[in-house]
């Protein structure tokens, strides 16, 4: 399952309003690198954000990586994958969408609704969750992780394949994002890392800095 469904599915399972697909404006990210940090302006807010993580040294990320941005009512999704990849054929990506909700649903509510959703695109016998770390409240989750090691059979597109999500979870008073990354590669078996796409020591550490290191604020 791609990201951009999963964001659309996410806010139909929440009640939330969406524009019909002709509607939908894709345009060049407002995304800006400071700091050794990304910054996205999007819906009234700027989210700041670590580098991708499969980048090394100094030089400016944006010039480095592929990019899409997608704009409709009420939210704003952004993916970023590995300069020669694309949003039909990655290895990994990364991305964020935030959500106008002026606190009407729990970061757990959102949690809750990408559970079911991503466990959707997948074989049942091969999914499972994770969290890392304690929650400290409805609206303070620790980063989940997500375990595919092969997709359901109706995603023909992707036989053959599986996939590791983190994601984190952040709001301010008048919205919502959500922060994840993905690793995609051969089917393999979720009770052995030794078969995953990406080494548990990656996912545990992408997972913190996507908890410690994000914040999203009102624009000013």
């Amino acid at each position: 399952m791609t990201p951009l469904r999963t964001v659309c599915l996410v806010l139909v399972a929440l009640g939330a309003a969406t524009m019909p697909a002709a509607a939908q404006i894709r345009s060049t990210p407002p995304l800006l690198e400071e700091s050794g940090k990304l910054a996205l302006d999007a819906m009234g807010h700027q989210l700041s954000l670590p580098r991708p993580d499969w980048l090394t040294g100094d030089e400016a990320a944006l010039a480095r990586v592929e990019t899409t941005f997608l704009a409709e009512d009420g939210q704003a999704l952004l993916e970023i994958y590995p300069k020669g990849e694309s949003e039909a054929l990655w290895t990994t990506l990364y991305g964020a969408r935030i959500s106008r909700d002026e606190n009407e649903r729990t970061l757990a509510d959102y949690r809750a609704a990408l559970m079911v959703l991503h466990a959707n695109s997948c074989n049942p016998a091969l999914t499972g969750f994770f969290q890392l770390g304690p929650d400290k409240g409805d609206n303070d989750l620790a980063p989940l992780g997500f375990v595919c090691g092969a997709y359901a059979d109706r995603y023909s597109t992707f036989a053959g394949l599986g996939e590791i999500m983190v994601a984190s979870f952040q709001r301010s008073d008048t919205g919502v994002a959500i922060i994840y990354q993905e690793w995609r590669g051969k089917s393999f078996d979720p009770g052995d890392p030794k078969t995953w796409p990406v080494a548990t020591e990656v996912v545990q550490a992408r997972a913190n800095q996507l908890k410690a290191e994000v914040s999203l604020r009102k624009a000013d």
